[in-house]
Order: C-alpha cells, then structure tokens, then sequence
C-alpha cells in the first residue's frame, strides 16, 4: 500500500496517465487529421476584409443561431449541393494565438444554414436590409435587429453605401441610413461562404435517408419543373412569397410592365445578369449566373411569374429562354 501513501509516485502516476491519454485520444488524431486533410484545390482562403467579418460574425454571437455544417442527411439538402466533408474545413487556421474558433459549425439551428448563403443570397442589399430589420424581409423571422452597425445621417457622400429602408421601416421619409464598415466587412464574410465545388462532382457524398417520392407526385413533375418551388429558392427573399416585393426596397412582380409584358430578352437578362434601379430600388444581383440556373429553371420561374398573383400573361418556351441566354453568355464572353 505504499504507492498510495506516497503522494508523489500517485500524483506522478496520474499525470502521466493523463498526458499519455491526452497524446494518444487527442492530439495523435488531430495531428493524423491535418496529414490526411488538406483544402481542395480550388478552394480561396479569406480575404482581409472577409476575416475582419468573420470576427464581426464571432463578435455578435451569430454562431449562437447559425451552423456551417451541411449534414449528410437529406434534411440538409436545402442548405448545400452536398454533405460538408473534412476539406471543407481544413483550411481554417486560429483566429489568434489565443482564440481558437477556426470552425464556425456551430450546434443549434435557430437560424437556416450558412454553408452556402454566398451563392444562395448573394445580394450586398439584401443582407444589409436583413442585417437592419430581418423582418422587412422575412415577416416570420425571429432575428433580432443590428442597429448599432448602421449610422443615421442627413446626406450620403459617395464612398459610404446607403441601406434601402422601406417605408414602412422608416422613422421618417427624411433619414438616410448608411452601412458602417463593421456590417460591410460581416456582409463580405457571409458573401464568401460558398461550397467549393469537388473536381469531380460524382465523388460527392450522397444524402442519407432519402424521402420517397410518392407516384402520384412524380407523375406530376415528370417532363417539368415546378416554377413555385424556383420562385421560392432564388427570388422569394426580395419580391416575397405574394410578389409584391417591399415598398421602397423591392420591386413588387404582380401587375409588372416588365414580368406580364412580351420582352422576353429584358426579363432573362434580369434574371440571369441582375439590374440596377438606383435610386427606386436595390440593386439586384445576378440571380441566374450566380445561382447556376439552367434555360429550363428560368422558363419555369418566369413562367410562375407570369400566371401567378393575378398576373395574366402569355407563358414561354424554354427554346425562346434558351435563345436569349446563349447569346446572353456568348456577348458576355467577348
């Protein structure tokens, strides 16, 4: 019994236990982990003004409602192309010597999924409203307000970028509101996360637990796309679930010259290369180059647009679509 009454061999056999378990369950894995790990090739690291936003985004807690994982379960299929692997993340160095927080994956989901909201919402306008009054853009949403990374001034000079209020949000017709560097530097933050595409993307991870199509679904989606559900991923967030965007910021959709009228090539070009309505509206981004849609994805959305609402017009080919868009990208590429 004179191991235990000698408190310097029990206290030295605990420590060296303890190291021993630490090499071997911790710190052997993670060194093993970095070896075989490595960022994938088409992957940029964060730019200055990027990791200045995400200690922005460390700062005020967002990682509290937000993950940056993509689960391999079909559930997560909403917030990514594919499940997160460990390249993803393999990347991401120390904040500083002292902070670790090089992963923001985050546990809780009180908020959607920010692995991919730099392709899913890549509007500077957008985010900035979001940012401001979340909800001016979502009605439901339970985020709370930033007001503290604005500025209320009387005139906007020409380096500052203003933040497009609706009224309805407006203290008074008078006021402008400028976005400080903090939230311009949280903006770029946000507008970097996008999945690196794999090289070879038939490598990717499938989902897990797939939901079944039931027949009677399928019979009626085979040879189309459902333009409701493309409405609802790409231009619902702006111009709202009724169309009628938000007095002020964005352009309302039902009753529209522009949507119900025969331009065909005025519309695509929207869709797919943005616009700009300064000073009536925000700019917006170029929601079908950024978000890769297809010809037969944009018919399907203008057409929704069209026939929805109220709106009466006259619906489209994808042929007509397709048209536009290779000369879009054939211009483009000159």
């Amino acid at each position: 019994m004179e191991f235990f009454d000698n408190h310097k061999k029990l206290f030295t056999t605990a420590l060296v236990l303890f190291v021993g378990l630490t090499i071997i369950v911790a710190i052997k894995p993670a060194i093993n982990n970095q070896e075989n790990n490595a960022p994938l090739p088409n992957s940029e690291p964060l730019t200055k003004m990027e990791m200045a936003g995400k200690k922005v985004y460390i700062s005020q807690g967002c990682v509290a409602c937000h993950t940056q994982q993509v689960r391999g379960v079909e559930m997560d299929k909403v917030w990514g192309n594919r499940p997160g692997i460990a390249a993803d993340y393999a990347g991401i160095e120390r904040t500083d010597f002292w902070r670790n927080t090089a992963t923001l994956m985050g546990t809780e989901r009180t908020g959607p999924d920010l692995t991919n909201i730099g392709k899913r919402q890549p509007s500077l306008a957008w985010n900035l409203l979001h940012l401001y009054q979340p909800r001016a853009v979502v009605k439901e949403s339970i985020m709370p307000v930033y007001p503290w990374l604005f500025e209320v001034v009387d005139s906007v000079l020409d380096d500052e970028v203003e933040v497009v209020i609706p009224e309805k949000y407006r203290k008074n017709s008078v006021e402008k509101i400028i976005a400080s560097q903090e939230v311009l530097e949280l903006v770029a933050y946000l507008q970097s996360l996008e999945q690196t595409p794999l090289i070879d993307e038939s490598l990717a991870p499938e989902f897990l637990y797939k939901k079944e199509i039931e027949p009677e679904f399928m019979d009626k989606k085979i040879g189309s796309l459902d333009g409701k559900a493309l409405y609802v991923n790409n231009c619902q967030s702006c111009h709202q679930a009724n169309g009628e965007g938000l007095k002020g910021a964005f352009p309302s959709l039902k009753g529209s010259s522009i949507v119900i009228g025969d331009d065909l090539e005025l519309v695509v070009s929207i869709i797919m290369l943005g616009y700009d309505a300064r000073p009536e509206f925000a700019v917006m981004n170029a929601v079908g180059k950024d978000n890769g849609l297809t010809p037969e994805e944009v018919t399907a959305i203008i057409n929704h647009e069209k026939t929805s609402w109220g709106n009466d017009a006259k619906t489209i080919t994808t042929e007509e679509v397709k048209k536009i868009i290779d000369f879009i990208e054939l211009t483009s590429n000159d």
